[in-house]
């Protein structure tokens, strides 16, 4: 009894051990993984906000501005980009061509004096402005979890839990290629 009780012993505290090293790693990277959702889901609820707003500016536009159909036409197509989009990369991508489409729609408004003075005009770019530092403090809270959780994956004891655990890397929100880029605005009003 006495030979088998030894080595039992000894393999119970060294699971223990194990254990106990492995349970705070494990859990820090679920807590990690949970931020990270977390911030990603702020994110989409900002950039939905945005996608809700705007019909309602398109619409207020319309009445005002309703021969620049092709700058309108755009922000519909893009909004619906916005809203099928699928994870970062493709919201990212979405979320660049939908602001230089209202980057656009504001050289339009440039032209239209009564339409600035719209009180649901203005009320609206209001909206619309802050929904655009929410989505921008949102997209850095977000990328700072990612950070986070890609060092602890990243490095050891992390990357040998994360391994045995199937906790991967997680994809940054990116700007797409081009989108330091003005928007180019040409509504064919050369006069040559």
């Amino acid at each position: 009894m006495k030979k088998v009780a030894g080595p039992l012993i000894v393999v119970i505290v060294l699971v223990v051990i194990a254990a106990l090293m492995v349970i705070p790693s494990y859990n820090k990277l679920v807590n990690l993984e949970e931020d990270v959702d977390q911030s990603y889901a702020q994110i989409e609820t900002q950039l939905q906000r945005r996608v809700d707003l705007i019909p309602n500016l398109v619409n207020t536009v319309k009445g005002y501005a309703a021969h620049e159909k092709e700058v309108i036409d755009n922000i519909a197509a893009a909004r619906s980009k916005m809203a099928g989009a699928q994870g970062p990369e493709e919201q990212a991508a979405a979320d660049s061509e939908l602001s230089s489409a209202l980057s656009r729609l504001l050289v339009v408004v440039e032209n239209y004096p009564d339409l600035k003075a719209n009180q649901n005009f203005q009320a609206l770019m209001d909206e619309l402005a802050g929904t655009e530092n929410r989505i921008a403090v949102a997209r850095k809270d977000y990328n700072d979890v990612v950070s986070q959780f890609n060092r602890r994956v990243k490095r050891f004891p992390g990357k040998l839990i994360a391994s045995m655990f199937g906790f991967d890397e997680k994809e940054y929100f990116k700007a797409v290629e081009g989108a330091q880029q003005p928007p180019a605005v040409d509504f064919g009003n050369d006069t040559k």
